[in-house]
């Protein structure tokens, strides 16, 4: 199941619409399918090749879409099915492909399958779907903490209890049932015989569980752990079955959502699963030559035996916003390192506006990540706060159409249209700017051979591709680029009047203009 030809995803950069905080279309202060078909333009304009939709499905909303109730069908609050298509067929009239995603480790409470299991008493058959089991000494089957906060089981009230990795609305389906396995098979054909061009399986790692949910073991995780509900071993036979069904629609991929080093990710990217694997733990690491260079060549390195190359991820709606995490123009500095690798990138819309993560009021917070942790946790919604289109505050900065009363799902903070669109797009300093200069300049890296890594001081990081090469600056101060060449592809900061690259800054230069090493 190897690629033989060059396949459009290999190296594409993917922009996340976080569909609810992307635009809203009809007023009601929550983003929709027709907010993303009004903006398309935006995306052809940035430059990116893809976009990726998070859940639009109908929904209990208790986890802002991802706990599902009906997987084929869209929730009214956010489009129709006709709107899909439509948006298929804009996105693909404009050379866009689109992305979907695939809730596949749970479900919501609501969902008739579980409103079965609830109503039917211990050992009924539609317990049999989900993650059941008696309670020990009074107490949970077992002593799981959910990644939301709280204990990871909750009791039916007749002696059993439901496993819930994530909020007590999202019971965990069993993979062990054939119907679990059938429905989520039937679900990916639905979409990609819709006509989306690629899949993101959701917690790709947690489809299987150890029998007798074993204890977690305690210390940081080393590889050969046999982690109880972490990318255990059977796991990876789901993701084989996804790989042969997307396999049989040309031209088609799937991206496996996984969390930590790439000893974590490598099985996920064998030639018989998924394409891509999600090189998280880069999201947290410093904003430091030494620290990045080292996460990248593990990746690099892991997909390489697999005849693969990562996904990048620069930010996505779980984690605090890359402005705030590496600082804005930390930020775009790690974005054209990213940008210049081989391999896929992805985008977290707003991102390219180098939006900063927003204080919300308690009374605000509407992650479950706030109420399951008791208020120690304020989750992720200070990443998700709906984005401003224009300066002027009409309509939540142009988020909602003009007039709109309803205020945003989420509430924008003062001062929100210094960051919009309308106030970026002219000017050639802007976050905006740069990062549609450095998707322009892309270019010149396609079909670009892998990086050679060059000697570089201190704080520096620097690799040549072919005739460009990516310098990274997190030194302490400026550094003049001629050492490399004089002629600038793309750069994350205006260089000085000496031609030398502040710090935090990535630049390309084109190879042969300077002494390169």
């Amino acid at each position: 199941m190897t690629d033989t030809a060059t396949p459009w995803w290999r190296d594409a950069v993917v922009y996340q619409v976080y569909l609810r905080s992307f635009a809203d279309s009809d007023g009601d202060g929550t983003g929709d399918l027709r907010g993303v078909i009004d903006h398309l333009d935006h995306l052809t304009d940035l430059g990116v090749d893809a976009l990726w939709l998070n859940p639009f499905y109908v929904s209990g909303e208790a986890d802002a879409g991802y706990d599902v109730i009906d997987h084929r069908a869209v929730d009214p609050a956010l489009g129709t099915l006709d709107d899909v298509d439509e948006l298929l067929r804009q996105a693909h009239a404009r050379g866009l492909r689109v992305v979907g995603d695939i809730v596949a480790n749970h479900t919501s409470a609501h969902h008739p399958w579980f409103a079965a299991a609830r109503r039917g008493g211990p050992g009924h058959p539609a317990r049999a779907r989900y993650h059941v089991a008696p309670g020990r000494d009074g107490g949970p089957p077992s002593d799981w903490q959910s990644l939301f906060g709280g204990p990871a089981w909750e009791p039916f009230g007749d002696g059993d209890w439901y496993l819930h990795l994530f909020d007590v609305e999202q019971p965990d389906l069993d993979w062990s049932h054939p119907d679990v396995v059938a429905d989520v098979e039937r679900t990916v054909r639905f979409w990609l015989d819709r006509g989306f061009d690629g899949l993101r399986f959701d917690a790709a790692g947690a489809l299987a569980k150890a029998p007798g949910y074993p204890p977690i073991p305690a210390g940081e995780r080393q590889p050969g752990d046999d982690h109880p509900f972490s990318d255990r071993p059977e796991v990876h036979r789901h993701h084989r079955r996804f790989a042969a069904l997307i396999a049989e629609r040309p031209g088609r991929f799937g991206v496996a959502e996984t969390w930590g080093p790439a000893w974590v990710g490598e099985p996920y990217l064998r030639p018989d699963e998924l394409q891509q694997a999600f090189a998280m733990d880069l999201v947290f690491t410093p904003l430091d030559a030494a620290a990045l260079g080292e996460a990248v060549r593990d990746y690099l390195a892991a997909a390489a035996r697999h005849g693969r190359r990562p996904a990048w991820p620069h930010g996505n709606h779980d984690v605090t916003r890359a402005a705030t995490r590496w600082g804005p123009d930390g930020a775009l500095a790690v974005l054209l390192l990213l940008l210049a690798l081989p391999g896929a990138t992805y985008l977290y819309a707003g991102d390219e506006l180098a939006l900063p993560e927003v204080e919300i009021a308690d009374a605000d917070l509407r992650d479950p990540t706030w109420r399951r942790s008791g208020g120690t946790e304020r989750g992720r919604d200070g990443a998700r706060v709906p984005l401003p289109w224009t300066h002027t505050a009409a309509g939540q900065h142009g988020f909602s159409p003009a007039g709109t009363s309803a205020p945003s799902w989420l509430p924008q903070p003062p001062g929100w249209g210094a960051h919009s669109v309308a106030a970026q797009r002219a000017d050639p300093r802007s976050a905006l700017s740069a990062v549609r200069s450095a998707l322009a300049a892309r270019a010149a890296l396609r079909d670009a051979p892998n990086p050679v890594w060059l000697p570089a001081p201190e704080g520096v990081l620097a690799f040549r591709r072919g005739d460009v090469v990516c310098v990274l600056n997190t030194g302490a101060g400026p550094l003049a680029l001629n050492t490399w060449g004089s002629d600038v592809l793309a750069s994350s900061r205006t260089l000085d009047g000496g031609g030398r690259l502040a710090a935090p800054g990535t630049a390309w230069v084109r190879h042969g203009t300077g002494s390169v090493p």
